[in-house]
This record gives structure tokens, sequence and C-alpha cells, in this order.
């Protein structure tokens, strides 16, 4: 635009000539100084045309060069890359849910559907190196006094990154173990519920209020340890079911004004240095009295390790899982519980292996089936107590699930499995469901 106002500027000054040449030469000199100054604004303005031109091809290509924000669950955590580019959001809002029909094939009046869970996460980071990590989940639909529903904070911590892969958190976080614990979303496993060994022996999703320290290396190996809180063996209900379907799950306190009397820690290896193939393992260890007054069993400690693998060559995903968890000098605190059905137990344990493969994969969609084998108890082993008085350890749980998850693009995911149990048969059932992840 403005090389066409100097073209302009010339002609005229070229057609004024003859007029010039009969016009005094006080009045010509006013013309061409006038005309002197104009060509001088012209220059001007498109010299700051051209440097605002370029500075915006410069934000142009930093922006196109930059890594989009993470789209993924917070949880798992969201991770944005260090962009320093003006315009670039520095919160990122994620979510994920997931809808379940659950069908007891012997008894169909037991037939039930739940809004399992709604999640949403938030990420903020303040600079290239420090972020802030929060998760808010709903379970179950409908929250209040009379209803089965939860609302809690699954998550919320601060993690500064220190270079060479090292980083550190503070806060209430996911406790780096198993498979599924900081990957669970509906749209990261297999089958509509998530597997009884990572549910029933390590509670799913178990969190703790402390610190942590972890890093990566070169060939593959990625560390993890911390110190935060641990379980509450003063919450255990002797009369209830809680403590048979998860030990651990009915007496973690899930950062609640929890009890940190005793502390407990936890660390974890887990090795990539083969494409497609990860091995790790890890383990969490503490007391659970926290000295409460005549309570007996301020020596107990809890230990739970496990050993996880998971490869995935071409199309194929294979995984195997071992977890066993340990409540120790229980004794004296099972003999003031005696006539109730749920003792504390010594050990619990199971483990599992499940192979799927991406059997079709057309435009947006994939499918893959898969099958799960596992084998779990909580209630391997009691402490000894005087004769007739303890309880029977149970009988080690098998189930078989088979079904097929069909990936709806990246975000969406429709499931459906069948699940066989070889002790409690009443429980075998069909299980449709429905989840998401942004």
């Amino acid at each position: 635009m403005n090389k066409h106002l100097i073209a302009t500027a010339l002609a005229a000054a070229f057609l004024s000539a003859p007029f010039a040449a009969t016009a005094g030469e006080a009045e010509l000199l006013a013309r061409i100084d006038k005309m002197a100054a104009e060509l001088e604004q012209l220059k001007a303005e498109l010299k700051a045309s051209v440097k605002k031109t370029e500075a915006v091809e410069q934000r142009q290509q930093a922006l196109a060069s930059a890594p989009p924000p993470a789209a993924a669950r917070v949880s798992a955590p969201v991770s944005l890359a260090a962009v320093e580019v003006p315009s670039a959001p520095a919160t990122v809002f994620g979510a994920y849910g997931e809808i379940n029909y659950n069908r007891p094939s012997k008894n169909a009046s037991g037939a039930q559907a739940d809004v399992r869970r709604a999640v949403i996460g938030i990420e903020h980071r303040f600079d290239p190196k420090t972020k802030m990590v929060a998760e808010f989940e709903w379970e179950h639909a409908v929250v209040s006094a009379d209803d089965k529903g939860e609302a809690e904070v699954e998550q919320l911590y601060v993690e500064r990154e220190f270079g060479n892969g090292l980083r550190s958190k503070v806060g209430l976080y996911l406790i780096p173990m198993g498979l599924l614990n900081t990957n669970h979303e509906p749209t990261a496993y297999y089958g509509v519920e998530r597997n009884f060994v990572e549910t029933a022996i390590i509670p799913s999703t178990w969190r703790e209020v402390g610190v942590s320290l972890s890093g990566d290396t070169a060939n593959g190996l990625t560390w993890d340890t911390g110190i935060t809180t641990g379980f509450d063996l003063g919450k255990w209900d002797a009369a209830g079911s809680d403590g048979r379907e998860s030990p651990l799950g009915s007496i973690h306190q899930e950062g609640q004004q929890a009890k940190s009397r005793d502390l407990s820690v936890h660390a974890a290896l887990n090795w990539r240095g083969v494409p497609g193939l990860l091995v790790g393992g890890s383990i969490f260890t503490g007391k659970a009295g926290h000295k409460a007054d005549g309570f007996t069993a301020n020596d107990a400690r809890i230990t739970m390790v496990d050993l996880h693998t998971r490869y995935t060559p071409g199309r194929w995903d294979l995984s195997a899982l071992y977890a066993r968890g340990q409540i120790s000098n229980t004794e004296a605190l099972n003999e003031t519980l005696v006539g109730n059905p749920t003792p504390v137990p010594k050990s619990f344990a199971g483990w599992y292996t499940q192979a799927a493969y991406r059997l079709l994969q057309a435009g947006d969609y994939t499918l893959s089936p898969f099958a799960r084998y596992e084998q779990f108890n909580t209630a391997k082993s009691y402490a000894a107590v005087p004769q007739g008085l303890g309880v029977a350890a149970s009988p080690d749980e098998k189930v078989t699930t088979v079904g097929a998850n069909l990936k709806v693009g990246e975000g969406v995911v429709l499931k459906a499995d069948y699940q066989w149990f070889k002790e409690d048969k009443s429980r075998d059932r069909l299980n449709l469901g429905m989840g998401f992840a942004y």
C-alpha cells in the first residue's frame, strides 16, 4: 500500500514539472520541499510496515514450532512443554469419566448402570520448570449424606524440574506402584472394570501426602522414591466387609486429616531400554499404629511390593503383574476382634496375565479383543491366635475376563466383556462401558 503512495507522489512530481517551469522561484522551491517531506514520510511508514510484518512472521514461526499444550488427562499427569511464547496458555484443563453397566448372569434383578466416575483435572505451569497439578473426582453420580457417591481431591501437588531428568513433587500424589495406579483413565486399560489385583490388593487410586524425588537415565531407567503418610490400622472394621474386599483400601487415609505419627517410604524402578518393553517393580512400607493410646497394634507394619511387565510388539499388548501385601504384629489386635467375621489378615496377594491384540484399525476406529486371567486373595493368611478362636484363610479367587475395547479416535472408548468367577459363581457377569479422556 505504501509503495503505491510513493509511486503516486513521483508521478505527481513529474506531471507538475511544466507548471514549475513557469512559476516563480520561491513557489517552485516550496513545492519541492513539500514533496520531499511527503516522500520522507512515506519512506518512514514503509519501513515501519516492513518491521511489523517481520515481527508477525517471526511470532507465527515460533507458534508453529512450539508443541501444543498437552490435551491428555492431567493425572497422569499432563506435562506442558516449556514454550516461551507470550500467547501460549499457562493453564490446561483435562477430564476423564466412565459410565458402566453390569448384569449378573445368575441374578438379572441385580443389573445396574452407574456413572462410575467423573474427573476434572487442572494443570498450571508457573514457569518452564514448575507446575501445579490438581484432580477433582466425583463417583456414582450423586453426593450427599444419604447417597453412595463420593467427592474427593484425587491429586494436588506441585512439581519442580531440576534438569538432567531430576524432578520433585510435594503434595497429594499417586503412589507409583503397578501398571494401573498412575495411569487409570478408562482409555488406558482393557475391560469395563479395573482388574481385581490392582483394586483389591493394590488399592485404586492409591494416593498419599508427601514429598518425592524421581529421575530418568539415558539407558531407559526411571526411578522414584519418597516419604509420605501411610495407612491407619485404627480404622479397621472387623464387623464389616470392606477389609475383605480390599485390606488397604479400607484403611487408606487419602489426605483427609491423615494421621502422621508414623510415616512411610516408597521406591519404584522401571526400565524401558528396549522399544515396546517395560519391566519394573516397587515397594511401600511403614508403620500404621501411630502410637494411639490403648491401641494394641502400634508396632504393626504394612509392606506392599509389586513386580510388573508390559510388552507391545506390533499389534500385541501383553502384560503381567504380581503384588503382595503384609501386615505384621497383628496377633494382639486380632485377639480383641474374636467373634467378628473380618480380622486383620497377615498377608494378601494376587497376580494376573493379560493379552490384547489390535485386530482392526479403520479410520478413527480401533478394535482390540483381549483376555485376562487373574488370581487374588485378600485374606491369604492370618497371624496365629489361640486355637479355636481364629478365622480360616480364604481360598484364592480366580477370574477369567474376555472382551474387547473399541476406540473411537484418541479420546473415546466403548467396552464389552464377560467375567467368570471360579469360587463365587454368583458373581459371573456381563459388563458394558463407555469412557473418555482428554
